[in-house]
């Protein structure tokens, strides 16, 4: 399996967008946050999160195909398991639906870092570390609020038995450790 180190090289060869690179890069922190929170392994569900939208540029973002070119790129790269939860973060892409827990932590955990962030910026000072958790939760419910983020994928934290008040402290406890690198 690759490193970290070689993980993100990839992914710098794929994706070009610095907002992609940091949704990538808050991905990747929210996932070892909760591989530790769920006794996981912290380095694969990292570089899932890190490696998650690799092929994003490539197919457009569309959802026929997202996912699936991204197993062409990762084989032999990384294990099966970390191509499966990536192929399965866009169900439209497979056509199956998600069923293990890292497919679930993976689809809830990558989308729940543009509601943290689109919450951050509306804050005056555009800074996650004055969002509060409950701030997240509240913009769930406001379904005009960074329209684009599915609330679905984000309440699947509670198919892994993670409360969504747990799941947003958690996303803004993560991503705060590495506010810098995401700008905000």
């Amino acid at each position: 399996m690759i490193s970290r180190e070689e993980a993100f090289d990839l992914l710098k060869v794929y994706v070009k967008k610095d907002n992609m690179i940091k949704h990538s890069l808050a991905s990747e922190v929210v996932m070892k946050a909760l591989a530790r929170k769920l006794g996981e392994d912290e380095n694969r569900w990292g570089l899932a999160g890190l490696l998650h939208d690799i092929d994003v540029e490539i197919t457009n973002a569309d959802p026929k195909v997202h996912g699936l070119e991204a197993r062409k790129l990762l084989e032999g790269k990384v294990d099966e398991e970390i191509i499966d939860a990536i192929a399965h973060h866009n169900e439209e892409a497979t056509g199956i639906e998600r069923s293990t827990k890292f497919q679930h932590a993976l689809a809830a955990g990558e989308t729940i870092t543009g509601l943290v962030t689109a919450t951050t910026l509306v804050y005056p000072d555009k800074k996650l570390s004055s969002v509060k958790p409950k701030s997240v939760t509240k913009r769930m419910k406001q379904a005009a609020f960074a329209a684009s983020v599915s609330r679905e994928n984000i309440l699947e934290c509670e198919k892994i038995g993670v409360s969504l008040a747990e799941f947003a402290e958690l996303a803004v406890g993560a991503m705060c450790e590495i506010s810098e690198d995401l700008g905000l």
